[in-house]
């Protein structure tokens, strides 16, 4: 094999690699006192509020500072359940199921469900 033709082969395998982490959903399921609840990328718990409608987010302002919404990149791509929505902020945020996530500003670690509940219109989303 050439040199051209190794670094041609090894080009199209770190693109191959690169789409499948693209392709990977961006939350998972995890452990907590509720049972298998829907986390992201660093273990924290994802809820849903039900003030949202229409697969638009209604929470901004202090409402978001207390309840981060998922941040998508400006790249990102829909994949399966999950979509992404333009904020009214500028910003992207995924959706699961129509539904946008957002964190919660009290759970201080990975598996922490502090939001299930709150005012009753925040939930976990749960296996």
């Amino acid at each position: 094999m050439t040199m051209r033709q190794m670094l041609f082969s090894l080009t199209i395998a770190a693109g191959a690699f690169a789409g499948a982490a693209l392709a990977e959903d961006p939350a998972m399921y995890a452990d907590s006192s509720l049972g298998k609840v829907l986390v992201d990328a660093k273990g924290m718990t994802l809820y849903t509020f039900d003030k949202d409608s229409g697969g638009a987010s209604a929470c901004y302002d202090t409402c978001a500072q207390n309840w981060p919404p998922m941040a998508a990149a400006a790249d990102a791509k829909p994949v399966g359940d999950y979509a992404i929505i333009d904020r009214t902020d500028g910003t992207k945020q995924w959706t699961y199921d129509g539904k946008p996530l957002y964190t919660f500003i009290k759970d201080s670690k990975a598996g922490d469900v502090t939001g299930d509940g709150v005012k009753g219109v925040w939930h976990v989303i749960k296996e």
